[in-house]
């Protein structure tokens, strides 16, 4: 960005943002249809499961026997012990994976893979379909070797190898990490149809590690010191700026995921855990921190993931992921298999906190009924939701909208399209159309589709 178009951006800290996007989405008045909320919903469990309304079909007695005949499971032996030294899934799933659109970026050392949401289950991502996002190739980094300094504006300079990381107090959560970019492509108009396309660039792990809050308090922060520079060990020596009141919160220093040792495209050894911000802010293969008195000035920070408005300014420092919410099934990577009882679930989450309930609308928007977790409730994470629907087989629209803890509201994407414009990539949490051609509509029907509605 050259001087003169700088000049021209005004560069827009948190506050604005809250005064902008929050405060306009914020409380009933920001869905469409101006519908009131109900209760918040029941995270217990179903309203009820009516078993007489099972879609499983009563089976003849020719049938059920022709069913429980041995069949070859029942008569082979299969693999024994230590086949596979560490498991994997049965091949009958090999089709669950992430994917890559191989014309979104130039080079796969610059890459991104999208996890298969919509065939995942409860609100932990497996290791291996966590997506992926490389902007200098995957390093292989011998934990023994690496090293993680403190250091700049601190009292005491420390080095700290993985096995000094591993004698402090480490610390278990569960969160949510989001690519800002998420569902980017959508902003402008539909270009994709399928969950994993639109919303496949976020992930839901547990982490473990340190807190990052010991560490910096072991270093001594001198009273200058307002910002911290974190960079990583890949080839692209990714670095972000975070203000040290985020850094002192609930930010940790993670060395294993969901059990394990960190997978190397997902930072091996440590990477930065920043709940609810960009996932641009976690930044892997962490080799260093520095303390300093103002943010990173790199102009690839000042200009990437700034945000675009309609006036010709940008917002800066826009790290929070707001609420947001998408129905995974039914979606367009299914297909209705005719009129009756369906389960329409979905997730959603916050980077502000916890969510506090969600409504499922049929008719586009119009009408709204509450659907109930099935799922705990946690800070920053994932949650599962779910809404029974008998489906009549004719045409349907479904969306989910989602009000967090602060009473942040999921908008339509027509008001948030007016709010940002649409010369904006990042943080497009609006609320998605799913269209469920109605069961007669010729070789269509029960077909699902992404619409913007």
């Amino acid at each position: 960005m050259t001087d003169k178009i700088e000049e021209k951006v005004a560069l827009q800290t948190e506050d604005s943002r809250n005064q902008g996007r929050r405060a306009f989405l914020k409380g009933s008045a920001a869905v469409a249809g101006g519908v009131m909320f109900t209760q918040a919903a029941n995270a217990t469990g179903s309203a009820g499961f009516d078993a007489k309304k099972a879609v499983a079909p009563y089976a003849g007695k020719a049938e059920l026997t022709d069913v429980l005949a041995d069949n070859a499971s029942r008569k082979t032996l299969g693999f024994g012990v230590r086949k596979y030294p560490y498991g994997m899934p049965s091949p009958f799933e090999k089709e669950v994976q992430r994917r890559t659109l191989e014309w979104l970026t130039p080079d796969s050392m610059a890459s991104i893979t999208m996890s298969p949401i919509h065939q995942l289950h409860g609100i932990i991502t497996p290791n291996g379909l966590h997506f992926e996002r490389f902007h200098g190739g995957v390093p292989t980094i011998n934990p023994d070797d690496h090293r993680l300094v403190i250091h700049g504006l601190v009292e005491r300079p420390l080095i700290f190898t993985m096995d000094d990381l591993k004698r402090f107090p480490s610390v278990s959560r569960i969160h949510f990490v989001e690519c800002p970019a998420n569902g980017a492509l959508e902003w402008k108009g539909i270009q994709l149809n399928s969950v994993q396309w639109t919303h496949g660039m976020m992930s839901c792990v547990e982490y473990t590690g340190v807190r990052l809050s010991d560490l910096l308090k072991e270093a001594g922060i001198k009273p200058e010191g307002k910002w911290i520079i974190p960079e990583g060990a890949d080839a692209s020596g990714m670095a972000r700026s975070l203000p040290l009141e985020l850094a002192m919160d609930d930010c940790f220093i993670a060395y294993a995921q969901n059990g394990e040792a960190l997978r190397r495209e997902q930072g091996y050894p440590i990477r930065l855990v920043v709940p609810g911000c960009e996932a641009n802010m976690w930044v892997k293969y962490l080799r260093r921190i520095m303390v300093h008195d103002v943010p990173m000035q790199h102009r690839e920070e000042t200009s990437k993931y700034t945000e675009l408005m309609p006036d010709g300014t940008a917002q800066r420092f826009s790290w929070y992921m707001e609420a947001n919410s998408v129905i995974t099934y039914p979606s367009p990577d299914f297909k209705m298999q005719g009129p009756g009882k369906y389960y329409v679930r979905g997730l959603a989450w916050s980077g502000r906190g916890k969510v506090a309930h969600v409504d499922i609308s049929i008719d586009g928007g119009r009408n709204w009924k509450e659907a109930h977790f099935t799922s705990p409730v946690l800070d920053k994470a994932w949650t599962r939701f779910e809404f029974e629907w008998d489906w009549d087989g004719s045409e349907a629209f479904l969306m989910s909208r989602v009000t967090d803890e602060t009473g942040y509201v999921q908008p339509p994407m027509p008001q948030m399209r007016n709010l940002e414009g649409t010369n904006n990539v990042y943080h497009r949490t609006a609320m998605v159309t799913w269209r469920i051609h109605a069961w007669e509509d010729g070789k269509n029907g029960g077909l699902v589709e992404n619409v913007q509605y």
